[in-house]
């Protein structure tokens, strides 16, 4: 008995250990890189007030742009294109919380929003073109506005 957990055991750290590492909301800056390379973008940076932006601009259209706050830390992330990015990688540590989490009510399937304490998600679709942003409450620097999450 004691075997088998022990071979179960290490069977789920080996694979654990084998898979990808996401990156977007809740990594550090250096996980902008295999956010670029997983679009297969180019990146550009600017800087305001210690927030940086990094834009990444997707071979298949979609635009990224991943905020970085003074601490190091991916605190929201934006896109916008004529696909979805994938938000697993650009949720990152947060994507199962917002599988889990029950959608805010719509008036249409053109909009969809996730609420919870620790991420805030919000998505739709107009004319073909997708749009969101998504943004961890507790990561927002002091002085930094959603509203300039765009």
């Amino acid at each position: 008995m004691k075997l088998s957990r022990w071979l179960i055991s290490w069977i789920v750290l080996a694979f654990g250990l084998g898979a990808p590492a996401f990156a977007g909301l809740g990594g550090d800056v250096t996980s902008v890189e295999a956010d670029r390379a997983s679009l297969k973008g180019t990146v550009r940076m600017s800087a305001k007030a210690g927030v940086s932006m990094h834009e990444i601009q997707g071979a298949s259209g979609v635009l990224v742009h991943e905020y970085v706050g003074p601490d190091g830390q991916v605190f929201a992330v934006t896109w916008r294109g004529p696909g979805l990015p994938d938000l697993r990688q650009m949720l990152g540590s947060y994507y199962p919380q917002v599988q889990q989490a029950p959608s805010a009510p719509h008036y249409n399937h053109h909009h969809w929003s996730v609420r919870t304490p620790l991420v805030v998600v919000e998505s739709s679709t107009h004319l073909r073109t997708f749009l969101g942003r998504a943004w961890a409450p507790a990561l927002l620097p002091q002085n930094f506005s959603v509203d300039d999450i765009n």
